[in-house]
């Protein structure tokens, strides 16, 4: 075992220090209410609950150009980020004095015209544009669809024309005015690809407003997938386009619509059949589109343009390949400063990286463009420019992967430079001209703060909020981090622990794993308690040891680090886990002979892989929608990480758990919603069956009505369930 500092010895007796400054806080506490503190309930923690203990957070907070907007319920401040002065802007009152709206609250306002004292106000009947200076609504725009059923509206305003883009079903309408008509099998205006490779929506508007590209997506010929309503008096089937890996996927198409004259241009991208189109840019222009087109294997991917006016291809600008997979997530973003070069992200060194390229130099030379940073660490988020001083922004785990921090880098000269104070785990609003940050961030001690900084130096120039800490008055357990190897013998892994407030070291305590394992979620970081879980808490408070780890093939540790597991899903992830098993087995206070696991999705199927291929190491699991067999996953994530049952039979066979049903010894629950359409109900169910026919004897347990995960106040249900699941057996 490797610890954070590498030295042993120092990390017991730093713990041990830590432990007895718990411990004398904790008494001081007890001391001075002259009552034992309460542990929190599953109400307290659970969100959903009753009485839910949530973060306090300021909402709403943003930027109006270079000045900071605090909203409240009844009144709506500006905040001079040079000295953190705070000033009246805007009462309720006001607004629904000048203006038909009705406005609730400041929460959900937004300003997104930097150089205009305008305000966006998303009313129930329509949308506002308010001046806020003179009073009045410079646009109103009435929501379409006005029977309630639009949906992914999207609005855009440049001060000379305003236009409403939503969808009522499957079809795209603009300004009350419907831009698509299609049969049953077709949807516009929606995201698709299932919302991988970072999309999450369907409608572009041009920067000036005045075209807008859309999604279209045939999905008439994918197989319809059986779910049953079964709050009808006789069920009723709601069938899902679900395309399952390795089968026939929807056609793509991506339209061009002009407001002014009605007309729907299309991309000329040739057939569609076996290929995604994802991260959609317009030039600054207006003129053309830029899109990042992806083969079907995912391992080969073009950064194309697209006149915007016929819709023919002008030229493929770059290229990447990789042996397993490449996944395109953001845009390229045009520098404010220069419409010919933009910034485009890419993992080819094997760390999601910044580059930049002009596109003068790609129209006429192989330009492999400028990196502008660099290392074993990854960018999270191009956070937006200063055009004066040509520097660009961006959140990064530079300085460990359980940190996000936030950088600027100097376009001529290259310096990376931080922002914050270096902790913790923080979230960045840039103002428009990159002057100044608002910076959100927690640590494992401190639940949120919001600051003003100048990003000239990185100051604080205004502490705009502090939260407290929402379980004071409460016992809590203690939480500790640090690090082990991997089954590889040399990578890092992190790993939380979770104690009873009341440990007692020389007790044996039952232990739970909690896992998820899968690509693009961490479940470790320095945020706020580590983002231990509610439930972790909860269980620590009665009497458990839980445990966490991030193994291979997780998010934000670089390419190499995450497509180990390619072609087979959950088996190197779990010899990792039975190495933190390993870990938990050489601390005196663990009970081997007690160790259960739990998870939900990808965690639902580490959870069953490791009950099957584990044995004798896991006593009591509790599984949550999970994947049985990846052959029943959708075609673009099951595909990326597992190609198709046709090119990979060997790593799906090995990978199917129904295959290894026969070696369920401990207890196992199933947990499924039967609305599940993202992990389809037939995974548990063959799972059931695969067990009755091996002869093992697995529990199971459904939500109705509920899709991937539970929740609102059954979620607390969900999490008692779980618990009686363990108290039983474990």
């Amino acid at each position: 075992m490797r610890t954070n500092r590498n030295h042993k010895s120092i990390r017991v007796l730093l713990l041990a220090a830590l432990a007895l400054f718990t411990t004398n806080v904790m008494a001081q506490e007890t001391s001075v209410s002259g009552q034992a503190l309460k542990k929190p309930t599953l109400n307290d923690l659970i969100p959903g609950g009753e009485t839910f203990r949530r973060v306090e957070n300021l909402y709403g907070v943003q930027w109006w150009g270079d000045v900071c907007i605090k909203p409240d319920i009844d009144s709506l401040f500006s905040i001079d980020p040079k000295t953190g002065k705070e000033t009246l802007l805007l009462t309720r009152t006001q607004v629904n004095e000048t203006v038909e709206v009705s406005l609730q609250h400041f929460y959900n306002v937004e300003f997104p015209w930097a150089d205009k004292p305008y305000m966006l106000i998303k009313a129930a009947k329509s949308y506002v544009v308010y001046d806020f200076r003179a009073h009045k609504a410079v646009v109103s725009l009435p929501r379409a669809g006005r029977s309630g059923n639009e949906a992914n509206t999207d609005f855009n305003y440049n001060y000379e024309q305003a236009h409403l883009a939503y969808t009522v079903g499957n079809d795209l309408f603009v300004d009350g005015k419907a831009v698509t008509d299609e049969p049953r099998g077709i949807v516009c205006g929606q995201s698709v690809h299932r919302n991988e490779f970072g999309i999450s929506k369907g409608t572009f508007w041009s920067p000036k407003g005045t075209l807008l590209a859309f999604y279209r997506m045939d999905e008439s010929m994918v197989t319809e997938y059986p779910l049953v309503d079964i709050t009808a008096r006789v069920g009723e089937v709601n069938p899902v386009r679900y395309p399952m890996a390795g089968m026939t996927s929807h056609k793509v198409q991506v339209g061009i619509y002009n407001p002014s004259t009605g007309q729907t241009v299309y991309l000329n991208t040739g057939d569609p059949t076996d290929r995604y189109f994802t991260n959609i840019t317009w030039s600054p222009d207006e003129q053309s589109l830029y899109l990042i087109e992806l083969n079907r294997d995912q391992n080969h991917a073009k950064l194309c343009r697209y006149n915007a006016t016929t819709g023919e291809p002008d030229g493929i600008l770059l290229e990447e390949t990789h042996p397993k997979y490449v996944e395109p997530q953001t845009p390229i973003t045009f520098l404010p400063w220069d419409d010919t070069k933009f910034i485009y992200q890419s993992q080819r060194d094997g760390y999601n990286h910044l580059y930049l390229y002009d596109l003068k130099k790609l129209s006429s030379t192989d330009d492999a463009g400028t990196q502008l940073t660099s290392g074993p660490w990854l960018v999270k988020e191009l956070l937006g420019f200063n055009a004066k001083k040509k520097e660009i922004y961006f959140s990064a785990t530079k300085e460990s992967p359980l940190q996000t921090n936030i950088y600027k880098v100097g376009l001529n000269n290259k310096k990376i430079t931080r922002l914050d104070n270096g902790e913790g785990v923080h979230n960045a609003t840039l103002s428009a001209s990159g002057t100044y940050l608002i910076d959100r961030y927690s640590t494992p001690t401190v639940p949120r703060v919001i600051n003003l900084l100048a990003t000239q130096n990185g100051k604080s120039t205004a502490t705009l909020f502090t939260a407290r800490n929402p379980y004071e008055g409460f016992e809590m357990p203690s939480i500790e981090t640090g690090t082990i190897k991997a089954a590889d013998g040399t990578t890092d892994l992190y790993y939380r622990l979770v104690k009873p407030a009341d440990f007692d070291p020389n007790k044996k305590y039952p232990t739970i794993v909690y896992v998820y394992g899968g690509p693009h979620a961490q479940m470790i970081t320095n945020g706020w308690q580590n983002d231990a879980r509610g439930w972790d808490l909860y269980m620590a408070g009665k009497g458990y040891i839980m445990f966490s780890l991030d193994n291979r093939g997780s998010s934000n540790r670089g390419l190499e680090f995450e497509n180990v597991t390619f072609r087979h899903l959950g088996i190197e992830e779990g010899k990792d886990q039975v190495k933190g098993v390993e870990f938990l087995k050489s601390l005196p206070y663990v009970d081997a002979n007690r160790i259960g696991v739990h998870g939900w999705s990808f965690g639902g199927h580490m959870t069953t892989a490791l009950m099957l291929r584990y044995p004798e190491t896991f006593k009591v699991g509790v599984a949550g929608g999970p994947v049985i067999d990846w052959a029943y996953y959708e075609v673009m994530y099951g595909e990326r990480y597992m190609d198709t049952p046709q090119t990979n039979p060997d790593g799906y066979k090995a990978c199917n758990l129904k295959e290894l049903a026969g070696n369920l010894k401990g207890h196992l629950l199933i947990i499924h919603d039967d609305h599940d359409d993202t992990c389809v109900p037939q995974h548990t169910l063959s799972f059931m069956k695969a067990c009755v026919d091996a002869r093992t004897y697995p529990d199971l347990f459904i939500y109705p009505g509920h899709q991937h995960n539970v929740r609102g106040i059954d979620r607390v249900h969900l999490h008692e369930k779980i618990t009686r699941y363990f108290e039983d057996y474990l």
